[in-house]
């Protein structure tokens, strides 16, 4: 029987919320990846980056602030940086972790760009949060670059930016290539830099592609076995931090939708992890979802944690 060829999407637990947890918190990340490679699986790892691109694009404002010289760094330019910062400190705690269990792999990350539509609905009506408080003159002076702004009471104005789909993971053949020779790839980190074509240039969108979204996207082009999302909760539950919550081991797509439709799953948290779990499995119906923590890995390879989801069975 060959590698299981998966996709692992990691969220902010995964990589802390500053330089330092970052640090610490890829350590305990590379563990249970380690875990999957030893289990037999060939990884391609996307993650998430909402606090680290704001902690980007927030210094690099500030910057433009006291130095007016510089040029601020659009959106596009920050999910770059967060791609690279993140993937360095993913693949060499990978390596380390690998090594140390004797095992001799390749850990590549690549800057990924993802193509968007310049009209999708979500240019129109931008909801991403990102960056720090602002004072009223801040967010005005954002509104007057053409810049979106949200206020929060109490606390001030932060800049919102568009999340429009994902159409096309432009860096795809690279990366199936290193899938190929059984490299392990950090890809499409932050949900890709958002591109949008025109004529024969890729130019960079003032937008962010939703994590969980590019995850099945990825998951479906790569052909992948597996989806498995690592989050802050060893499994999907219902009726989630009340006291009748119940833990869910498994379910198939129409009982999910089911769930769905019937409001059980937080939007923003686990509600699109489901979404992104459900379509990778309506397009590869061979497939499976894995929704679990960190440090529930070792169990959930063993059965005993998780939630294990399916298309719908005939």
């Amino acid at each position: 029987m060959g590698k299981k060829r998966a996709v692992v999407s990691l969220g902010h637990d995964a990589l802390g919320y500053t330089t330092l947890e970052q640090w610490d918190a890829v350590k305990e990340t590379a563990r249970a990846l380690a875990d999957l490679v030893e289990a037999d699986y060939q990884l391609a790892i996307t993650h998430s980056n909402g606090p680290q691109i704001s902690m980007i694009h927030k210094a690099m404002t500030e910057l433009r602030r006291i130095y007016p010289d510089y040029t601020p760094a659009p959106m596009c330019v920050c999910s770059a940086m967060s791609q690279g910062y993140v993937g360095y400190d993913i693949q060499n705690s990978l390596k380390s972790e690998l090594l140390s269990r004797g095992i001799s792999k390749s850990v590549v990350t690549i800057l990924t760009q993802v193509t968007v539509d310049p009209y999708d609905e979500a240019f129109y009506d931008p909801q991403k949060v990102i960056g720090r408080h602002m004072t009223v003159e801040e967010a005005a002076m954002e509104e007057r670059k053409g810049n979106f702004v949200k206020e929060e009471p109490g606390r001030g104005f932060r800049r919102v930016v568009a999340a429009p789909s994902p159409i096309e993971i432009v860096e795809l053949p690279s990366i199936l290539t290193l899938l190929e020779a059984d490299q392990v790839v950090v890809a499409c980190g932050g949900g890709g830099i958002p591109v949008i074509e025109q004529k024969h240039t890729l130019k960079g969108a003032s937008a962010v592609i939703e994590k969980d979204a590019i995850a099945s996207k990825l998951a479906v082009d790569i052909k992948a076995d597996e989806l498995i999302v690592l989050t802050g909760v060893d499994s999907v539950y219902t009726s989630f931090g009340k006291p009748d919550a119940k833990s869910i081991p498994s379910m198939d797509t129409a009982r999910a939708r089911e769930l769905m439709a019937a409001g059980e799953f937080e939007p923003g948290t686990m509600l699109p992890k489901i979404e992104a779990c459900v379509n990778f499995l309506e397009k590869n119906p061979g497939s499976r979802a894995l929704i679990t923590s960190i440090a529930a890995v070792p169990q959930a390879l063993a059965g005993r944690a998780g939630t294990v989801i399916t298309a719908i069975t005939a």
